[in-house]
Formats: structure tokens, C-alpha cells, sequence
């Protein structure tokens, strides 16, 4: 299993980053490749670019931690997937977001390990767009 994490500091309150992180919904406007999604109890379905749905279970929505996790279940050719967001109080003016994934199989970390930097750069522009720090 291996094991990533992606970090950004955010021009922005943790409140803010809040909204957007702990909105599932919300994830078409960051996450690249994303084109659509459904949400439906505890289960989100993503609609990639290239058409092929992606599954997953919401695992937790944390509004006191401003945590936010979700694990895939298919169709992607995954064994395990747990992915945590933390929205994080900061010294520095804004807040701190820390994205951790565990994967199997581990090559599949590469490719996550990409378009996650991509999203979370995605996240702080959209962020810092909705509120200047």
C-alpha cells in the first residue's frame, strides 16, 4: 500500500475553504477532470471527463475538524483507498490544506499523486477568488 499527501497554504479562512472542501457537491469546480456528480446518501458518483463514473463512499464530514473523507469502490481497479482532507488552522494568514490518500495498488499512487497537486492548486485559486485574507 502506498501512502501520499499534498499540502497548499490558502489565502483564505478555514471557513472558507470549509465551504468548498466539506461540500461534496463542490468537487466539479476544483478536482480536474471532473465533469459532473451525483450525490446520494453516503455515496458520491463522479462523472470523468473521459465518461468513466467513479465511485465512492463519504466516510466522514467533520464540521468541528474541517474533515472531509470519501474511499473509492469501483470502477477503478483499486484494492484500498482512503483519502482524508484537512482544513487546518495557519500562523500565516489563511490556512493550511493537507489531502492524504493510502492506495492499493501503489502504482496507482502515481497517478493520483499528479492530478491531486493539480486539484489542490485548483482549490486555493477558488478559494482565494471567494475571499481575500
Amino acid at each position: 500500500m502506498a501512502t501520499i499527501r499534498s499540502h497548499i497554504r490558502i489565502h483564505a479562512t478555514p471557513e472558507t475553504v470549509w465551504e468548498i472542501v466539506g461540500n461534496p457537491a463542490r468537487i466539479v469546480e476544483w478536482f480536474p477532470g471532473v465533469t459532473g456528480v451525483e450525490i446520494t446518501a453516503d455515496t458520491r458518483t463522479l462523472q470523468l471527463a473521459s465518461g468513466v463514473p467513479v465511485w465512492e463512499d463519504i466516510l466522514t464530514i467533520d464540521d468541528r475538524l474541517r474533515r472531509f473523507q470519501y474511499r473509492i469502490t469501483g470502477p477503478l481497479p483499486v484494492k484500498f483507498h482512503l483519502a482524508t482532507m484537512d482544513v487546518l488552522e495557519d500562523e500565516f494568514p489563511g490556512c493550511l490544506l493537507v489531502y492524504s490518500t493510502e492506495i492499493d495498488p501503489e502504482p496507482m499512487a502515481f497517478v493520483l499523486d499528479g492530478v491531486i497537486s493539480e486539484a489542490i492548486t485548483n482549490l486555493a485559486k477558488l478559494a482565494e477568488e471567494n475571499e481575500k485574507v
